[in-house]
């Protein structure tokens, strides 16, 4: 069935504490699941550490490929990155700090039918400290308001989209604000998204890459910017 033939990444920016373990059950769940699929990590200039792990992974597991940028450019160019060298029909990603379980996958391609081109999940209860549920909020309410998009849970990075959403609509932010940027360009589209629970964990290593005063400042900077493209001028497809 075409519904079953996949290409999964992850973009990994210093996640050797978790990358691993996430490869790990990625290929369990895509072989119990009899899939067609590849799998490949995207490391965004990450450290040393990091590369080590990359490399025993590369040695362990010969279906995952490493495609290794060699400066850090961004959530949204690593995006961007597993986009473009995605080859299957279905497209699966999700980050690579595995707050999210990567064996519920299984339950977006439940709902990968004809009639479906995005199955999108959303957080059943988030798992974060107050300040970043506080935060995450607000931004969930400025996005959705500003750009006047329907979903439950912008900014849940657990998605399953058929590659063809990427024949008509490009996509051009390297920061994070590009979800914003690929669910307005999807839903504008008309593409049939579909929203699925999932579970959202604590991290288990690392820390947040967006939740300082200078990153906060740019993501506003971004997102103003995307909105006067997007929505002012409408500029983009």
């Amino acid at each position: 069935m075409s519904e079953r033939s996949i290409s999964i990444f992850y973009p990994c920016y210093n996640d050797w504490g978790t990358i691993g373990s996430m490869v790990l059950l990625t290929v369990h769940t895509a072989e119990r699941l009899g899939l067609d699929y590849d799998v490949t990590v995207v490391d965004d200039g990450s450290g040393e550490h990091t590369q080590d792990v990359l490399a025993e992974i590369e040695r362990q597991f010969p279906v995952v490929r490493i495609i290794h940028r060699e400066q850090n450019g961004g959530y949204g160019a690593a995006l961007r990155t597993g986009f473009t060298a995605a080859s299957r029909e279905w497209i699966f990603y999700t980050d690579g700090d595995a707050q999210y379980d990567v064996r519920e996958m299984e339950r977006l391609l439940e709902h990968a039918g004809p009639d479906v081109d995005v199955v999108q999940g959303v957080k059943i209860e988030r798992r974060d400290p107050l300040h970043r549920i506080i935060v995450g909020r607000i931004y969930h309410w400025i996005v959705r308001t500003a750009f006047g998009l329907k979903l439950s849970d912008v900014d849940c990075d657990f998605r399953l989209m058929r590659r063809t959403v990427f024949d008509r609509i490009t996509l051009v932010s390297d920061s994070g604000v590009i979800c914003a940027e690929m669910m307005t360009k999807i839903q504008r589209a008309g593409f049939r998204v579909l929203e699925v629970p999932v579970h959202h964990y604590q991290r288990a290593h690392g820390k947040s890459q967006f939740f300082n005063f200078p990153r906060i400042f740019r993501v506003a900077r971004n997102l103003t910017s995307l909105w006067v493209r997007l929505v002012l001028l409408r500029k983009e497809v």
